[in-house]
This record gives C-alpha cells, structure tokens and sequence, in this order.
C-alpha cells in the first residue's frame, strides 16, 4: 500500500495529479470532437505552432502561457482564414502554416544561448513542476472549456456529422468550427505545460479514441475519456516516481496504451458477439 500511496503524499506531485486531471477534463471535451471530426493533424500543427510565442516570450523574459496563448491565437485565425480559400486544401494551409510557425519558432530560439532548457521543458513537458497558480488558470480553462461545449454543443454536433444539414439549421458552420477551433487551442495551450507539445496529442486524442467504442453518445465519450485521462495520469505518475522516467512521457504513453487495450478489447467483444450470433443461426436452423 505505501508503493501505491507514497508518492501522491508529497506537495508537488500531488499538484501534479490535480493538474493532470484538470488538463485530462479539458483534453476530453475538446479532444472528443478532434477525434469525431478527424482533426488530429489540425491538433499536432496548433501543438507545434505555440513555439514561436513561446519561444519569443522566454526571449524577451516574459510569461510563457501568455506567448502561447498569442501564437494559439494566431494559429486559428490563420487556420480559420485559409480554410474559406476555395482554391487551397485545408490539409495543405494547415501544413503551411504548421512548418511556418515551427521554423519561425527555431529561428527565434537560434537567437537565445540559453533556451535550451525551456525548449526541452516546452517540448515534453515537467508535470512535477506544476505550481498553486498554475492549478488555478487549469481550473478557470476548464471552466471556459465546459461553457463552450455546453453552448456549442449542438452546432458541434451538426458540423461533426453534417456540415450541410448544420448550415440548413441555420447553426452558422464557419463561427461554430472558428469557435472548435479556439476550443482546441485553449485544450492545448492548458496541456503544453502538464506533458509538453510533442506529447499532447497522448491526451487530447488517446483517450477519447479509447472511449469512442464503449460509448453510446457524444458526452459519454467525454466522460469515459476523462476518466481515462484521470487514470493515465495517476498510474504514469506513479510509475514515472517508482522508475524514475519522465512523468509526462510516462502519462501519455499510458494513454496511448490504453487507447490500444480498448481497441483490442472491443474487437474481441465484436468477435464473440459475431461468433455467438452465428451459433445461434445455426442452432435456430
């Protein structure tokens, strides 16, 4: 029992927990609809596009969330924009704009002798140097987040399955996928200091991916996911403390395994379903 309890009784990785369940809360309302809508290249590019702003903010000495947030805010307008243009893909703005962001980024970094540690922290993340206040702008995102997809829900819903049908409700599709994206970006901007850029998508894809075969509608996907997310945290925290590997590595692998463990367990599920379905058949025959 102490092995599963020693470590959550020290400071820090208890606020380590408590941010990786608030970022898991916020990562399944925003990655569920990444995940229904298959924009998980969309979610890499906006992960990858916060290091200009970063970047320039260490630069300059000055709040790294605020950097991050400006270049979140650049990346969905440009995302937003590009994607009215008929003559361009949004696969290819998307690309675009993600090689573009990431190059201005480096650029900026070239320019600091001494970014490399914050670069390595930006870039996966230091879940155990999770602060009070940190815990407290997690909890004001997760708040936003809820208020958004309780008011958006329904024109998410329409633009996640029929984008035509949306704009005959007269749900406004381009607004309702302008406001998607700021979702996403607020998901991201929340999670890059909790498992880093590189990682992010561990939690904002794996473990709505993992919940899409067990549940039944939209927000069982959210709180499955959640809980999901929750659990990666708790037992890569816990493991990250036993064989000291890195804690926001160690999360998001777990969250990418279970993603693979539900999958695999869902085939099997379908497979007796099927086997017994034919064996009734035939005993019916």
């Amino acid at each position: 029992m102490e092995w599963l309890a020693g470590p959550f009784e020290v400071t820090f990785v208890q606020r380590a927990l408590w941010g990786g369940m608030l970022v898991s809360a916020i990562c399944a309302l925003a990655g569920t609809w990444v995940v229904l809508r298959g924009m998980a290249f969309l979610g890499d590019a906006m992960s990858h596009g916060l290091l200009p702003g970063v970047a320039l903010a260490a630069l300059l000495g000055g709040n790294l969330l605020v950097g991050a947030v400006l270049s979140a805010v650049v990346m969905t307008a440009g995302v937003t924009a590009l994607g009215r243009t008929p003559r361009l893909s949004q696969d290819t703005g998307i690309g675009l704009l993600f090689v573009g962001m990431l190059s201005l980024g480096v650029i900026i970094v070239s320019r600091s002798q001494s970014f490399a540690v914050d670069l390595t922290g930006f870039l996966f993340g230091d879940v155990l140097a999770v602060r009070e206040r940190d815990l407290v702008l997690l909890g004001v995102a997760l708040l936003l987040a809820l208020v958004v997809s309780v008011l958006g829900h329904r024109a998410f819903l329409a633009l996640a399955f029929d984008p035509r049908k949306a704009r005959t409700l007269g749900l406004r599709p381009r607004l309702a996928h302008a406001v998607l994206l700021g979702l996403l970006a607020l998901a991201i901007v929340a999670s890059f200091h909790i498992v880093g850029t590189l990682l992010v998508l561990g939690l904002l894809i794996a473990p709505p991916a993992a919940a899409l075969p067990w549940a039944r509608s939209v927000r069982g996907v959210m709180a499955l996911a959640a809980l999901l997310g929750i659990t990666a945290t708790f037992c890569g925290l816990l493991l990250s403390w036993h064989l000291s590997t890195a804690a926001g590595a160690t999360v998001s692998a777990l969250a990418v395994s279970l993603f693979f463990l539900s999958h695999l367990a869902s085939g099997l599920r379908h497979h007796r379903r099927a086997r017994f379905v034919g064996v009734h058949a035939t005993a019916t025959d």
